[in-house]
C-alpha cells in the first residue's frame, strides 16, 4: 500500500468507522451511567441545584490549596497537557478547517512555530506525567493496562502531528497518514478507557453538585 493509499484511507472509510465507533461508544457508556439511576431524594429542598451543578463544575476545576500543596508540580503537569492539547487541537490551521468541513465553524489560527511549541510541551508533559505514576508507589500500583493505554495513544496524535508538521521520519504524507490513523485510533479507545472522562468529568460533576445545591450545601 503506497502512502497516498494510505492517507486516502485514513481519510475515508477509516474515519467514518472511527466516528461511528466513538459515538456509539460514548452513547452506550451515557446508557449505563444513566441506567444506574438514582434513589429518591427526600430531604426538603434548601437551595438551587441548577447552581449548585455549575458552581461544582467550575470548583472542581480547580484544586484546592492543600492538594495543590502537597504536589505542586504534578498537578501543574495536568493542566499544562490539558490546555496544550486543546490549543494544538483548536487552534491549529489545518484543524480549524477540517472542523470548519463538518461544521461550518471557524476561527482564527495561531501561528504554526507557536502551535509546534505548543506540541512540545504538551509532549514533554505527558512524559512527565508518566515520570510521576512510575515513580509514586501508590500511583503505580493503583496503574493497570487502562492506564498506560490511554497515556500511549493520548500522546501518538501529538507526536506524529508534530513530525509531519516537522516533516521528520517519514515523508510528509505518510507522516500524516499516520497522524489521521492516530487520532482515529483514540477516537476508537477513548470510549472503552478511563479517556471517557472527556465528558463523564462534567456530568458527575454536575450531578454531584446539583443534589448539593438542592440540599442548600457545599459540594
Amino acid at each position: 500500500m503506497t502512502a497516498e493509499t494510505l492517507l486516502t484511507w485514513a481519510r475515508g472509510s477509516a474515519f467514518d468507522w472511527a466516528i461511528g465507533i466513538f459515538v456509539f461508544g460514548m452513547v452506550l457508556r451515557l446508557i449505563e451511567v444513566l441506567s444506574l439511576g438514582k434513589k429518591p431524594d427526600l430531604a426538603e429542598g434548601r437551595g438551587s441545584g441548577v447552581k449548585g451543578g455549575l458552581k461544582t463544575i467550575v470548583t472542581r476545576s480547580i484544586p484546592r490549596a492543600s492538594v495543590f500543596a502537597r504536589e505542586p508540580v504534578r498537578i501543574t503537569n495536568g493542566y499544562v497537557f490539558h490546555v496544550g492539547f486543546l490549543l494544538v487541537l483548536l487552534f491549529y490551521g489545518p484543524h480549524i478547517e477540517f472542523i470548519e468541513n463538518l461544521t461550518g465553524l471557524s476561527w482564527p489560527a495561531l501561528p504554526g512555530g507557536i502551535i509546534a511549541g505548543l506540541g512540545m510541551i504538551t509532549m514533554a508533559s505527558l512524559v512527565l506525567a508518566l515520570i510521576f505514576r512510575l515513580r509514586n508507589p501508590v500511583l503505580r500500583h493503583i496503574s493497570t493496562v487502562n492506564d498506560y493505554l490511554a497515556w500511549a495513544v493520548t500522546l501518538l496524535p501529538v507526536l506524529t502531528g508534530y513530525l509531519a508538521y516537522s516533516h521528520a521520519v517519514l515523508p510528509y504524507t505518510a507522516m500524516l497518514a499516520l497522524h489521521i490513523l492516530s487520532i482515529e485510533l483514540l477516537l476508537v479507545v477513548a470510549p472503552f478507557t478511563k479517556l471517557t472522562h472527556m465528558f463523564s468529568f462534567a456530568l458527575s460533576r454536575w450531578y454531584q453538585g446539583y443534589q448539593a445545591g438542592y440540599r442548600g450545601i457545599e459540594s
